[in-house]
């Protein structure tokens, strides 16, 4: 086992820095160092300026895109972002949908599909949670009945992640109920949001943010071109689909940035006592307690990085441990800065987007907020211990 980068890889990673420190814009630079709400267009800014330099979907095929980078290279890639700070690319067309088009799509569904996620054309967002259906996803209800050229579409979808500003949604749906296994008779659909009879409600969140929504479909008209595979076997595809989602969840870069940036926080920062909180030894030893977790699961992904090297497999169920440390270091980073600022952070994020100490300790608790719901989504952390327990461990 190797977890040492090469030679190459170091000059690769040393490329990838110094490009996003030159192209990385300012203020964008500016709104994530300061938590502030980014918009449709500011996500969409930098995945075009990424789509220019040809670096937007470095794991698709080249005939599609893609770089030719290989699985570490494609990881230097990711944390390099993280680290610098660039918004993130949102994954539901890049990293979801279009992995799924690509292995399940049909020829027209990539020409038509593919492009447009690439160039940032088409925003997606994702059909998956129902009231009642979260972590148990096969329970889903939404149900989809085919009349002739296309399946009419009733039911809900909660907890939606952008759909307000989404143009496309990917769904599960229920196509048949008459099955013995709940996971059977579902299927997969691409449904245009501004189709009639869909509508989206907000869901405000405890910050006053609003990114999740309910999206309800009332014979909502989908043409049968846009099934994605076979009609009820669609829990293949969205299994295919997790794969990839938890493999990003674990955000070492980022992680790496904001214990950083809690150092020389609390270098500065007085405690009860006067002194800056990096001289309170229980604090010190809470952030040294995650600095070594954070360092742990570095070494952990950099084991399954050379298992693909040398395989060419991706991982199996063992990729769940990136999940479940990765969300639960990036929880204990947000109570370490809140835990920090004390009351100097505010409940609700600046309006203004003015820079500085103030607009810092303004995002602070709405993204201690936010960050909650890491250990839920792409599956709750709790399912990721039984899916090792069964898959892994075979207990």
């Amino acid at each position: 086992m190797d977890l040492n980068y090469s030679k190459e890889e170091l000059a690769f990673r040393d490329e990838v820095r110094g490009w996003l420190a030159a192209n990385l814009p300012q203020d964008l630079r500016d709104k994530i160092a300061n938590y502030d709400e980014l918009g449709r267009e500011d996500l969409l800014r930098w995945h075009r300026i990424l789509a220019k330099k040809g670096w937007v979907a470095p794991a698709w095929p080249k005939e599609w895109g893609g770089t030719g980078w290989n699985v570490v290279q494609r990881y230097i890639f990711e944390e390099e972002c993280g680290f610098a700070g660039t918004p993130p690319l949102i994954p539901f067309g890049l990293s979801m949908c279009g992995p799924v088009l690509l292995r399940f799509g049909t020829d027209a569904q990539k020409k038509r599909f593919l492009p447009r996620i690439y160039n940032g054309d088409d925003f997606w967002c994702q059909g998956y949670s129902e009231p009642g259906s979260g972590s148990d996803l096969a329970s889903l209800k939404t149900k989809a009945s085919r009349e002739g050229d296309h399946y009419i579409v009733n039911g809900q979808k909660i907890w939606t992640t952008l759909g307000h500003v989404a143009d496309w949604i990917f769904c599960l749906v229920r196509t048949d109920s008459n099955m013995a296994k709940k996971q059977e008779g579902i299927s997969f659909l691409l449904i245009d949001m501004k189709t009639p009879g869909i509508t989206v409600r907000p869901l405000i969140l405890m910050d006053g943010g609003h990114e999740v929504n309910e999206v309800f479909f009332t014979d909502v008209r989908v043409p049968v071109e846009n099934l994605v595979y076979e009609e009820g076997k669609g829990w293949t595809v969205a299994k295919y689909l997790l794969g990839h989602e938890r493999m990003n969840t674990g955000r070492i870069g980022g992680s790496k940035r904001e214990l950083a940036k809690l150092k020389e926080f609390v270098a500065k920062q007085p405690g009860d006592d006067g002194k800056p909180l990096s001289e309170d030894v229980r604090f010190r030893d809470r952030i040294s307690r995650v600095e070594v977790e954070l360092m742990a699961l570095e070494i952990t992904n950099l084991r399954f990085l050379d298992q693909m090297r040398r395989t060419g497999q991706p991982p199996g169920a063992d990729v769940s441990m990136l999940k479940i440390r990765g969300t639960e270091i990036q929880q204990s980073l947000t109570e370490l800065m809140m835990q920090a600022v004390g009351p100097l952070a505010q409940p609700f994020a600046p309006s203004n987007g003015d820079a500085g100490f103030d607009s810092f300790t303004a995002g602070l608790a709405p993204r201690y907020c936010n960050f909650r719901k890491t250990s839920i989504y792409a599956g709750s952390n709790e399912i990721q211990r039984n899916i090792i327990s069964k898959m892994t461990l075979g207990l």
